[in-house]
């Protein structure tokens, strides 16, 4: 009896929906018509014309016999021989903690003073805060801390110079306004 009475539920249900799709479609299409009408003679395309091109001119190239620029053509004098040879960074030095971070990422934080002792105080990216003094070296460019100052910390970076020896850069963290 449950099962009957399902299918007559959905019969009955079904049923609007069949008289509306029976209704919707009629033989009378010509409001469509005059629609397709009107619009095609409304719009009349265009096509651009083909753009002319100019035809390709070849180049010749005239700068043979100058210098290669991908070549390091740099006359060094007994001189700068001798300073490139002699500046060299220490291999044999332990690293010390903070030559580990960037010179960019250190901090300064303030100064400490203790009888004739004078100390730096840095932070880390870590914000852990580490005393320095002269002497010690400080980021990735064997930085060594030449000068502390109650508003700046002044070191010494030994870099390449681009020609396969080392310089002798300054550089200095100055005291971070919080």
């Amino acid at each position: 009896m449950k099962m009957k009475s399902i299918k007559i539920n959905r019969i009955i249900l079904a049923l609007p929906a069949v008289v509306l799709l029976a209704t919707a479609c009629s033989k009378d299409v010509s409001d469509l018509n005059d629609f397709i009408a009107t619009t095609k003679s409304s719009s009349v395309g265009s096509v651009p014309p083909i753009p002319q091109f100019k035809p390709y001119e070849s180049f010749t190239y005239t700068a043979a016999e100058l210098r290669d620029p991908f070549v390091a053509q740099i006359d060094l004098t007994e001189e700068q021989t001798a300073t490139k040879n002699s500046l060299l960074p220490n291999t044999e030095r332990p690293k010390q903690y903070l030559e580990v971070f960037p010179l960019d990422t250190l901090s300064m934080v303030g100064t400490m003073e203790q009888n004739d002792n004078s100390w730096g105080l840095i932070k880390d990216p870590q914000n852990v805060v580490h005393k320095v003094q002269l002497g010690n070296y400080i980021g990735q460019n064997e930085g060594r801390i030449t000068q502390i100052t109650e508003t700046k910390i002044y070191l010494v970076e030994i870099v390449p110079d681009g020609v396969g020896g080392y310089i002798e850069r300054d550089a200095s963290i100055a005291i971070a306004n919080e």
